[in-house]
């Protein structure tokens, strides 16, 4: 019976896996499970390409103690990005659905490569509050929407969930992100995830605002923290704000995201801050 990954307790602790083979991912994944991880981020663009099939993923999927949410960023496991077209993207996680993955992660600019780097200008009439600043990855192009809203429904049809993410790339207030998680939930995506800016101690607190007014408002779960000067902290304190998952590493190294914490930290964290009356 294929697990839920979005009906983990929250505030899930995904393990971030990427890896070459099918034996060194299962290891990782046995590690994280040893060390408090209640989830799995499992890259299948970092797999070897002779394991970027079903009968591969379908091992590491089997092995692992723990729902697996596949993705496919086109990052190789020496750290590049690597070109694929819309096709072989989809493609690649829907092996992963075959093989038994509890979810996947589709980005934001999924069918709509311009807007990875930029915000589509010709649709800057819209009105939208959270386009004011030309976002990344957010497509308000209703063909593309459609596009992708018909894979989200593809992929509960195989009886899995989706993680439809957004890393946009600016900062935005607690109110253009309720309106934007909004806008998303319209896909019927099973999470949410948006990645903004933090660079200020203000951006920062904004931050921490708009994650208790995402729980407050939005039915589907989110998971919300930023990059930028100040954005690692939103990766701990959110998650226990009501945020949906915190990414974690097992240990840092060349092909990590090292804003990621550490499993241990967070899930020291996380612990301890749930024993404070009222979390």
């Amino acid at each position: 019976m294929r697990r839920s990954f979005a009906k983990v307790q929250a505030p899930m602790l995904a393990g971030v896996v990427k890896e070459k083979t099918p034996e060194t991912a299962i290891s990782e994944i046995l590690n994280y499970y040893q060390l408090g991880a209640t989830g799995i981020d499992l890259h299948l663009s970092c797999l070897s390409d002779e394991y970027k099939n079903v009968e591969s993923i379908k091992r590491i999927v089997d092995a692992s103690p723990l729902p697996i949410l596949a993705l496919n960023y086109n990052q190789s496991y020496e750290g590049p990005i690597y070109e694929a077209d819309d096709e072989a993207k989809t493609e690649l996680l829907l092996k992963g659905i075959e093989a038994g993955a509890a979810a996947c992660d589709i980005q934001g600019y999924t069918f709509d490569l311009p807007s990875k780097t930029a915000f589509r200008e010709e649709f800057s009439g819209l009105g939208y509050s959270f386009i004011k600043d030309s976002p990344k990855e957010v497509v308000v192009d209703e063909k593309v929407i459609a596009r992708q809203t018909e894979f989200i429904d593809k992929v509960h049809s195989l009886g899995a969930e989706v993680l439809l993410s957004n890393h946009v790339g600016v900062f935005m207030t607690a109110e253009q992100l309720c309106d934007f998680a909004a806008f998303l939930e319209k896909r019927n995506p099973d999470i949410i995830k948006i990645v903004a800016n933090a660079d200020t101690e203000e951006e920062l607190a904004e931050a921490f605002r708009a994650m208790l007014m995402l729980k407050k408002e939005i039915k589907t779960p989110v998971s919300y923290h930023c990059n930028g000067k100040f954005g690692k902290l939103t990766r701990v304190v959110n998650p226990v704000l009501g945020g949906f998952m915190c990414f974690c590493n097992r240990q840092y190294s060349r092909n990590t995201a090292n804003d990621q914490p550490l499993i241990t930290t967070a899930k020291a964290a996380t612990d301890n801050m749930k024993k404070v009356e009222g979390i």
